[in-house]
């Protein structure tokens, strides 16, 4: 089921993937875009994602934190935030989302598994990921030109390469504003603008998912090696 505009097994590292064939004008020069961005603040990149795809754009979250909204509604109020209920979260990450939809009167997409999604607990991890990430995020998706996301270079050893602007496996330009920022002048804007975060970090998370698949890190230098702990999976497939 889909409610639109409501209240409410190992994978690649990025650094690895076969590189794509951008699909839109916009992105012709993507070696260009990314050295210019390199150094940008993100709200410079989000207004170019804009200004470039106007309302063919939409931006994900996981309400992990609201950072990325934070950001993008301040440049464009009306753009689209698709979040992927998967029916595993935590019931601090619903409280994120509602206390962002009322802070910032989102134009929120939520995404539900069928009833009949993969189950983590009878299907396995990656049967999960698949139907209660992957699927409703290519429904998502469907006849758009471009999203963002909050991948970020400090997430993880896997991620530390991430680009700014890329091409993703569908064709579309994947716009990750946060890749670059340093991690010490987006604490200032989380502090500065009392940006909502998820009240497990002060539990010990440093990261979080699903609460199945979630634990307090294992590694100290990797804030993900609390996901998928009992596994070697380190993605969910959404960022391939």
């Amino acid at each position: 089921m889909t409610t639109q505009n409501t209240t409410l097994e190992r994978t690649v590292p990025v650094f690895l993937r076969r590189p794509r064939t951008p699909s839109h004008p916009a992105v012709a020069d993507i070696d260009g875009l990314n050295e210019r961005f390199e150094a940008a603040h993100p709200e410079t990149i989000i207004r170019w994602a804009v200004d470039a795809f106007g309302d063919s754009l939409c931006l994900t979250t996981s309400f992990q934190d609201t950072l990325l909204v934070d950001l993008a509604t301040g440049v464009d109020p009306e753009v689209e935030v698709v979040f992927l209920d998967t029916g595993f979260h935590f019931a601090e990450t619903l409280r994120v989302a509602r206390r962002a939809q009322a802070r910032y009167r989102l134009n929120l997409r939520v995404e539900r598994p069928d009833a009949d999604a993969a189950d983590v607990w009878a299907d396995g991890q990656a049967a999960c990921c698949g139907s209660r990430k992957v699927e409703l995020l290519d429904r998502a998706l469907a006849g758009r030109a471009a999203w963002m996301s909050g991948l970020r270079r400090d997430d993880g050893p896997q991620r530390a390469r991430t680009p700014i602007v890329e091409v993703d496996r569908r064709g579309l330009v994947k716009i990750n504003p946060l890749a670059a920022w340093p991690a010490a002048e987006a604490d200032r804007h989380v502090a500065e603008h009392d940006v909502i975060r998820n009240p497990l970090f002060a539990d010990g998370f440093t990261s979080v998912g699903c609460w199945p698949c979630t634990e307090r890190p294992l590694d100290e230098t990797d804030p993900r090696s609390g996901r998928w702990a009992d596994s070697a999976k380190t993605e969910c497939g959404l960022h391939l």
